[in-house]
């Protein structure tokens, strides 16, 4: 293969594309205290999500040292010719710094393209896959640099998290403000905004979020691709992915857990769409 499409972990890519594509996956780590893991190698999903829900120490965690990446670069272009290297938005994590850095510690502006995606989870995973499809038939750097630039335009993302209390454990809202939406039952829609998480209203029940996901995928027409995430909440996924149908074949309809990345904002209990359009 001419070209090597590289990700990062935040993409939330099951094994069985990542293996068919030929995608590789950086890793980033996640810290329980002193504890250090590698997400996906050292620990799963379904470990992060036992763990988080009865640590008395929230978690966090950090994009790969420049080193992680020039491991993995070093060893794709044994077998490519040149890389193409796509990331976590930039405005949520260093991941995209620290391939930069590794790109010039090789020496390698030519062998290897970094791509900020301005997405996480599946929807940088759509775009991985894009472009991954790309180089597995044979395309040229630039196809593949093209392919990826053209499903970030196309990619869309939109949820819900069950919970306030895992962003305010993380400190992206206040105690205060976690404690009168639980009171409430306040449940907030989230979507994707020039490369930042953001606000998109609230829910009050879990029937009420999927309704608003599934208006969600209703509105954005010429649907060719369709991510279920969701961080330890599989019945829920399936719930969705049956109502989903409605507007897109259901047989077609991916469904992945959600990482450690968003997790450790979200906690258990987050369900989103990751969908890609034609136009």
């Amino acid at each position: 293969m001419a070209v090597k499409v590289i990700t990062d972990s935040t993409s939330d890519l099951p094994s069985g594309i990542i293996a068919d594509l030929n995608i590789s996956i950086v890793p980033i780590y996640v810290r329980f205290g002193e504890n250090i893991y590698r997400h996906g190698i050292d620990i799963s999903d379904d470990e992060f999500y036992a763990r988080i829900q009865t640590s008395p120490i929230h978690p966090a965690t950090s994009q790969p040292p420049p080193e992680d990446f020039i491991r993995v670069y070093s060893k794709s272009l044994e077998k490519s010719e040149q890389v193409v290297s796509i990331h976590v938005s930039s405005k949520l994590s260093g991941t995209h710094n620290s391939a930069q850095l590794a790109r010039n510690m090789l020496m390698a502006e030519r062998d290897i393209e970094i791509i900020d995606s301005k997405l996480n989870s599946a929807g940088l995973g759509l775009v991985a896959m894009a472009a991954a499809r790309i180089a597995k038939a044979g395309g040229s750097l630039n196809d593949v640099v093209l392919e990826a630039n053209r499903a970030i335009i196309q990619v869309k993302m939109f949820g819900m998290f069950n919970t306030m209390k895992y962003l305010a454990l993380s400190g992206r809202v206040s105690k205060s403000i976690a404690l009168a939406a639980s009171i409430l039952d306040i449940k907030p829609l989230l979507t994707f905004k020039d490369g930042q998480v953001v606000r998109a209203g609230f829910t009050r029940t879990l029937s009420k979020g999927m309704e608003r996901i599934c208006q969600y995928v209703a509105a954005n027409r010429n649907v060719m691709e369709l991510f279920i995430v969701h961080s330890a909440v599989p019945e829920w996924a399936g719930q969705l992915k049956k109502k989903l149908g409605d507007f897109f074949p259901e047989d077609k309809i991916l469904i992945t857990q959600l990482g450690a990345a968003l997790g450790v904002h979200g906690g258990p209990g987050v369900l989103l769409i990751a969908l890609r359009r034609s136009a």
